[in-house]
């Protein structure tokens, strides 16, 4: 039987990120992949130029009718814009006994916001606890704690370790966002530092969904069976793959989208 991954998020017209990426990313890596839609975005790989809330009974009902007659293996929770929808989410998964992987995702890659202000708190208060991955890139980590953002490898694994006493299991701190040529993100729990997964940095313009679609590959690894540290391993040789590339692809004129199918049909 087919692995089963649920994912529950905002749906991107442009297909970069959002759902759309993480169902991409779940195919591509041999997982049938389920979704709740929870907010509809108009958007394009130079703006966000719209955001529609799903209605929360419409939300509850989706996650209701893929956990009641689907093996969900592990879920990937991304976009929920409002303190509403996440306290929707929030109950509607209470039960589910398998890993959940939290993307706390805050901004899209074109610097529009996809949470509002007061739904930060929420997540925090709500979701985090519920997090078996928390996959933060560094200015969402200093979001969700109030501090600046971290600028050394110390300061990502104090609040790597900070995010966990907030009751995620274990924490993906990006460094997307850091300096230098090689990326470096940290894999932490509450007893510290557990893995290190690092590449360099590429020179491109073309990383639309990238954060969806690493938190999205966790997931499908998870719902392979594999370990947290095995499942973000493969993750990440994944995306690294996807974003060498994107620029093969020439989608849009603005941050074009990684390549998702980088293996089944090199662009």
């Amino acid at each position: 039987m087919a692995s089963i991954a649920l994912t529950i998020a905002g749906s991107d017209s442009g297909g970069g990120a959002g759902i759309q990426a993480d169902l991409k990313a779940m195919s591509a890596l041999g997982v049938y992949g389920a979704s709740v839609i929870t907010a509809i975005t108009a958007q394009n790989t130079r703006a966000v130029t719209a955001v529609h809330g799903v209605p929360l009974d419409v939300i509850a009902a989706q996650i209701e009718a893929v956990l009641s007659d689907l093996d969900v293996g592990a879920i990937k929770i991304g976009m929920l814009a409002t303190p509403e929808i996440i306290r929707t989410v929030a109950d509607s998964i209470t039960g589910f006994g398998g890993p959940i992987v939290l993307d706390p995702v805050m901004i899209a890659k074109s610097g529009d916001s996809l949470l509002a202000e007061d739904a930060v708190q929420t997540l925090r208060d709500v979701l985090v606890p519920c997090a078996s991955v928390l996959t933060p890139n560094l200015p969402e980590a200093s979001c969700l704690l109030g501090l600046s953002d971290a600028e050394t490898t110390e300061q990502m694994i104090e609040q790597g370790l900070a995010l966990c006493d907030l009751g995620a299991q274990t924490v993906l701190m990006k460094g997307g966002h850091g300096k230098g040529d090689v990326c470096h993100d940290l894999l932490i729990d509450r007893t510290g530092l557990i893995a290190e997964f690092s590449a360099p940095r590429r020179q491109t313009k073309n990383t639309h969904g990238t954060g969806c679609t690493l938190s999205s590959s966790v997931a499908a690894g998870l719902a392979k069976g594999l370990s947290v540290p095995n499942a973000v391993a493969q993750a990440h040789e994944y995306l690294q793959g996807a974003i060498a590339q994107a620029d093969r692809l020439n989608i849009g004129h603005g941050h074009g989208p990684v390549h998702h199918f980088h293996q089944v049909w090199p662009a």
